[in-house]
């Protein structure tokens, strides 16, 4: 077993040990009942990926959104005039296909046995894994939500937030500084609208013709071009101007040269004494220890307020209730 394995394997021992409803969630739940569910959440997941090269970051933005609403309950897929899916910040999120037919291959082999939120869970994985990022072992064993949460929306962090309110919303959900700035790490892929980051680019603080100014100049002004007044704020810009394709920690480099694309990116680096400044540098120089804060963060976040047991139920259909 390798050093990453074994740092994996007391990483998913401790999220086991949380207490609660988490310590009925293990990484081999469907052992007897569905063996061979990572392989296919996988196959899926590398055919959709020949169509949409932005597939990955996709589903593991999918992930984030539904656990910080109510938990990992896959409410977030839910379909009707109340979902969560029609509430912003989720009007941008995307992927909802594949998760479908991630579930309807799960059907064919394992009728009625893996949950949506488990779906959602091991995709994740997945997708960090294929994109060239860690793997982890998944606690599995979530049931699906029999509603959707739209009240709760207001957790999810906004890319306008300031660390303060980042740090409380995370602190919210049982996670850390060190879990903050590791998940935020997932922007070393993806893209974002324009209209996540115009304000920083002309109106900073609501001062009219103000740019931010932790964002590089030369940087300013190249997405000034990508994105100009009165043109398309859905237009897509990359997260991580070098390698916004791969799962990697060129993103903390890009934040210590103050080419953070997102506001709530280039706060962890450029608040002054703030804690996460250091977890910056120390990922930013050592891409294999923000790879292991990174598992050990999304095996926290996938525990936050599962539903397992008796409680809810397993989907047939992720955007309905059974």
């Amino acid at each position: 077993m390798s050093r990453f394995q074994i740092i994996t394997a007391l990483f998913l021992v401790a999220a086991t040990m949380l207490g609660g409803s988490n310590a009925q969630l293990s990484a081999t739940f469907y052992a007897k009942t569905c063996p061979n569910v990572s392989t296919i959440v996988r196959t899926v997941l590398q055919q959709a990926q020949g169509n949409d090269i932005w597939i990955f970051p996709k589903i593991v933005r999918l992930h984030f959104h539904d656990c910080f609403v109510n938990g990992c309950d896959a409410s977030l897929l839910l379909n009707g005039t109340d979902s969560e899916k029609t509430a912003p910040p989720n009007l941008s999120t995307d992927g909802y296909a594949v998760i479908d037919d991630i579930k309807t291959a799960l059907e064919k082999a394992c009728p009625r046995v893996v949950s949506c939120a488990d779906i959602l869970a091991l995709a994740a994985q997945l997708s960090v894994t294929l994109g060239g990022g860690p793997t982890w072992q998944v606690p599995l064993g979530r049931r699906d939500s029999r509603t959707a949460h739209r009240e709760g929306i207001g957790g999810i962090p906004s890319q306008h937030d300031s660390l303060a309110n980042l740090a409380a919303r995370f602190k919210s959900v049982g996670l850390d500084s060190t879990d903050l700035v590791a998940l935020s790490g997932v922007h070393t892929f993806g893209r974002a609208q324009c209209a996540a980051f115009m304000d920083r680019l002309y109106n900073f603080n609501n001062v009219s013709g103000s740019v931010d100014p932790t964002l590089n100049a030369t940087y300013a002004k190249a997405l000034q071009q990508r994105c100009p007044k009165g043109g398309d704020v859905t237009s897509l810009i990359d997260l991580d101007e070098q390698t916004s394709l791969n799962f990697d920690n060129k993103y903390f480099l890009s934040l210590q040269n103050r080419r953070g694309l997102l506001q709530s990116d280039q706060v962890l680096f450029s608040t002054n004494g703030a804690e996460t400044v250091g977890i910056v540098n120390r990922f930013a120089s050592s891409q294999s220890q923000f790879f292991a804060s990174f598992a050990k963060a999304m095996i926290k976040m996938g525990n936050i307020s599962p539903l397992s047991g008796s409680n809810g139920e397993v989907r047939l259909d992720c955007r309905k209730i059974n």
